[in-house]
């Protein structure tokens, strides 16, 4: 399974979820935020701003290894080094594809 389906079915469930569009992303959304934050050990991680502690959280694996897979996934252009700007894009990347697939993302996400 590729690292991101695994980022989805930690958020959404086992039920692939296609990006969203107009009715129908009204129609099935989640408030990221308050799903996230329900889950246990929410309250000692800082999922909102690093993509290690998010996956941490959903139970995806958040080694540098696979952080430098999900790098190749999703098309980043730098060095897969685990610097913090390859964390951080990796991090914008993600909850976009969450907000895509009808998640409510925290506002300081929306760009």
């Amino acid at each position: 399974m590729r690292i991101l389906d695994s980022i989805r079915q930690g958020i959404y469930g086992s039920s692939p979820r296609e990006p969203l569009e107009g009715p129908r992303a009204q129609q099935h959304t989640i408030d990221i935020e308050n799903h996230l934050d329900a889950m246990p050990g929410a309250d000692h991680l800082n999922w909102r701003t690093s993509i290690v502690d998010l996956l941490t959280l959903i139970g995806v694996d958040a080694t540098p290894e696979a952080r430098r897979a999900l790098t190749e996934e999703l098309g980043y252009g730098g060095a897969p080094d685990g610097s913090p700007d390859m964390d951080n894009w990796l991090h914008a990347r993600v909850m976009a594809d969450l907000a895509d697939r009808g998640g409510i993302i925290p506002p300081e996400f929306n760009g």
